[in-house]
């Protein structure tokens, strides 16, 4: 079957499912082969990670380390973990041959954000990513832009991309998170509610938008990760 024809099919078939319903089928489903989460551990990703350690502690959780990632995303990152029981979160890292070819000492962001994060994100996803049949994300259509119509299900290049929390509020985020007692990012509470790599985040105040920290200053407003049909969804880190 096509990949676009399937995540069509899944989304007919889940459109009045539960997140946490989504996710197991997804984690089990045949037609879209192996399964990972990709999880930025940031601000709201808490929660699918505690859905997913509900329903399988052993599934493979892949974890971006840009390398200029806040002190506190990494200590966040191996504290959930632990608290969770995920047993196979693997850090993904950039290729050291090519920082040493492109970005020796560090300084890419300041003049090509974009080429920044296609050497420490984009290109060590895709490697991570493969062989995989599709793959877990936390976005949800009250991001905005694009995300407004954000599937349950879509194709993406070669892969599915499940998004198990697309209908979801951020009432319905904070809700969770208090009903199951779980820990908030420390820096949302600095007001940092999207939080990417250190050198391009700032806090966003009060009444702006939520991912307004995010290259701030700059028509950037994605990573590059995230498409649909070669189209670049907006706020995509």
């Amino acid at each position: 079957m096509p990949l676009k024809e399937l995540a069509e099919r899944r989304s007919l078939l889940h459109r009045k499912s539960d997140a946490p319903t989504i996710l197991r089928h997804a984690l089990n489903d045949d037609a879209i082969g192996p399964v990972a989460m990709v999880s930025s551990f940031g601000a709201d990703s808490v929660v699918l990670l505690h859905m997913l350690s509900e329903i399988d502690k052993s599934a493979p959780v892949l974890f971006i380390d840009t390398e200029m990632l806040f002190e506190a995303t990494l200590t966040y990152q191996r504290e959930v973990a632990e608290l969770l029981g995920l047993t196979d979160v693997r850090v993904i890292r950039p290729n050291r041959a090519a920082l040493l070819e492109r970005d020796v000492d560090g300084i890419l962001h300041h003049f090509d954000t974009d080429a920044c994060c296609a050497l420490r994100k984009t290109e060590p996803l895709e490697q991570a990513l493969q062989g995989f049949g599709g793959w877990i994300t936390g976005r949800k259509r009250v991001h905005g832009g694009l995300r407004e119509s954000l599937p349950l299900f879509e194709k993406n290049e070669r892969r599915i991309k499940i998004n198990p929390l697309a209908n979801w509020s951020t009432q319905d985020v904070a809700d969770y998170i208090k009903r199951h007692d779980l820990p908030r990012h420390p820096l949302v509470a600095q007001g940092y509610p999207s939080i990417g790599c250190q050198p391009c985040t700032t806090p966003a105040a009060e009444g702006e938008d939520p991912r307004a920290g995010r290259w701030r200053g700059q028509e950037k407003t994605e990573c590059g990760i995230h498409f649909i049909d070669g189209r670049p969804m907006r706020g995509a880190a």
